[in-house]
């Protein structure tokens, strides 16, 4: 690389232009702790969503992220409140077997013979009756 008399920056060969050098903040923004906080804590609320707190903080999701861990590292976010669940609970019924069988009324009818219950009869009391009808053919 060389440089003409005008001062042009010449780089292969071909003029680039005058180089200006610009002095300043570097354009990162910087988050005191109690602003990453309030960040942080608003993402956790039910129904955020950690892309959309970002982009409305001027943040990506991966510093919130990397937020949350820093806080919980250091004790100051719960691992609870981090990763609060929103499944529901698992109820497990009783097996089959325990269950009451609802009660039946009984009709049955061998040839001109017809046997009535007048109560309700329940599924051992109806075994019973279909074994003593296939006993007595």
């Amino acid at each position: 690389m060389g440089l003409d008399s005008k001062k042009d920056v010449h780089l292969g060969g071909s003029p680039v232009g005058l180089v200006e050098v610009l002095e300043g903040p570097s354009g990162r923004r910087v988050c005191s702790e109690a602003e990453r906080a309030r960040i942080v804590a608003e993402s956790l609320l039910p129904g955020a969503q950690v892309s959309e707190v970002a982009r409305k903080h001027g943040a990506t999701r991966w510093h919130i992220y990397d937020w949350r861990r820093r806080f919980r590292q250091r004790g100051m976010l719960a691992p609870c409140e981090a990763s609060q669940s929103t499944f529901a609970a698992l109820v497990v019924e009783s097996a089959l077997e325990e269950r009451q069988v609802p009660a039946i009324k009984l009709e049955i009818a061998i040839g001109d013979v017809v046997l009535r219950t007048d109560t309700a009869i329940d599924g051992e009391q109806l075994s019973r009756v279909i074994r003593a009808v296939r006993a007595s053919r």
